[in-house]
């Protein structure tokens, strides 16, 4: 199983980024996935997950409204697009997949500063 992520960079406040993580090495069409994060010092928490089949999608309250989690079954990709941007954003972003067993990426940095 291989997750990875990549579109993290430095961005302005207010500006916007658009992460993608691609997967490989298990059925991404019945895996759920999800986008975490963890800022320096602080705990692992959720950003988002969406269903295996797109339909459903949940979002943490800090991020609602300004994020989006959507998923390319047919390119085994699931994306997280991110606007509206605040310096509270910065940490690394994490993607996981859930099949019965959790499985991580290795992380992309988000910076939001002027």
């Amino acid at each position: 199983v291989q997750l990875v992520e990549s579109g993290g960079a430095l961005v302005q406040p207010g500006g916007s980024l658009r992460l993608s993580c691609a997967a490989s090495g298990f059925t991404f069409s019945r895996a759920v996935m999800s986008w975490f994060r963890q800022a320096l010092g602080s705990e692992r928490e959720l950003v988002a997950t969406i269903s295996t089949d797109a339909r459903n999608a949940a979002y943490g309250d800090s991020v609602k409204g300004r994020f989006t989690i959507f998923r390319d079954n047919t390119e085994n990709t699931v994306y997280l697009q991110m606007n509206s941007l605040r310096p509270e954003d910065t940490a690394v972003y994490y993607c996981k997949a859930w099949t019965g067993a959790d499985y991580w990426g290795q992380g992309t940095q988000v910076t939001v500063s002027s």
